[in-house]
């Protein structure tokens, strides 16, 4: 059986194995993949592995031994699944693998902007603390967490871990989402609807996935509803956020700052608003990406196969 990886660098960089994939069928894998290079590289593949590179339409049409796609990932609209379920192509993703990194990672951009601890090094080691007349010093403000509302959007597993982790820095949380689940658990908790959590959080922190009601959805009217003081965190999908809009808000001191690990586009173009926004952290779509959440990725991935492979599909998102 032919097994094609379209971009696999992501994922494995050189530090995991592919041996476990390389059991399962012949296998080829490309660091990376150009859109014209597609049909000719999964030409004749019943298996095709997938992590940002699209398979359209067009595409698909063009591969008539494609069996199986297996998603790199935990979002899949990359593909077309509804050609793949007309065609009778099982689509695979891999829920749940990032749960722990990207929830950590939440709060590293969180303490960031929180305590400035990379620019405050940066000054020491700069010589600002020892040309100081002070024992200490401040370039910015600090800020405790403790006591401060958290909005969460989006409460699936990454939205509850974030929400885990800021009750132990004695934080209230406020979350709205799909469905309203019992959360007898936390007495720190309540659902709001969206405009109560715009008006209400200190922090906000993005956890939904991108659907046409989510694009869009931080824009300026309701960058206007938030409170001056409060910082916006995103790491879940760019396109959640109005990018011009955000800037705006930031230079214009609507909200204080933001921490941002997904942009609109991506890599981003170098004219992209958010470069030149006061109080903005950006990071390159790293929140996913420890070798411990990769690993997880891997060997879900290889899983997926095998059950697909033995007639058994799981984890299957166009039935």
């Amino acid at each position: 059986m032919k097994i094609v990886v379209l971009d696999g660098y992501t994922l494995n960089p050189g530090d995991l194995s592919w041996d476990a994939l390389k059991q399962l069928g012949d296998v080829t894998i490309y660091e990376r993949t150009p859109y014209a290079e597609i049909v000719g590289r999964c030409t004749g593949a019943a298996v095709v592995l997938t992590n940002k590179t699209p398979l359209d339409e067009a595409t698909l049409n063009q591969l008539p031994h494609l069996k199986y796609i297996g998603v790199l990932a935990t979002g899949y609209n990359i593909v077309n699944t509804e050609v793949c379920k007309q065609k009778g192509i099982i689509v695979s993703n891999v829920p749940g693998y990032g749960t722990a990194s990207v929830a950590q990672f939440t709060f590293a951009l969180l303490l960031e902007l929180c305590h400035h601890v990379q620019r405050h090094g940066d000054a020491v080691m700069e010589g600002k603390w020892m040309r100081s007349a002070d024992w200490c010093f401040w370039d910015y403000p600090l800020t405790e967490l403790s006591g401060k509302t958290l909005g969460i959007i989006g409460f699936g597993n990454i939205g509850k871990k974030v929400a885990d982790i800021a009750t132990a820095f004695g934080m209230n949380i406020i979350a709205t989402g799909r469905t309203h689940t019992a959360q007898p658990h936390r007495e720190n908790f309540k659902w709001v609807n969206l405009p109560e959590l715009l008006e209400q959080a200190d922090v906000i922190s993005i956890h939904c996935p991108l659907t046409p009601e989510t694009q869009g959805l931080i824009n300026t009217e309701n960058l206007k509803k938030m409170k001056p003081s409060a910082f916006l965190i995103n790491t879940s999908r760019g396109p959640i956020i109005v990018n011009a809009d955000l800037a705006d808000a930031l230079n214009n001191n609507t909200i204080a700052g933001a921490g941002i690990d997904v942009l609109s586009v991506e890599p981003p173009p170098s004219d992209n608003p958010l470069f030149k926004a006061k109080n903005c952290i950006i990071t390159p779509h790293i929140a996913w990406a420890t070798k411990e959440a990769r690993a997880r990725l891997m060997g879900t991935v290889v899983d997926n196969l095998a059950s697909f492979i033995s007639d058994r599909p799981v984890n299957v998102v166009n039935k």
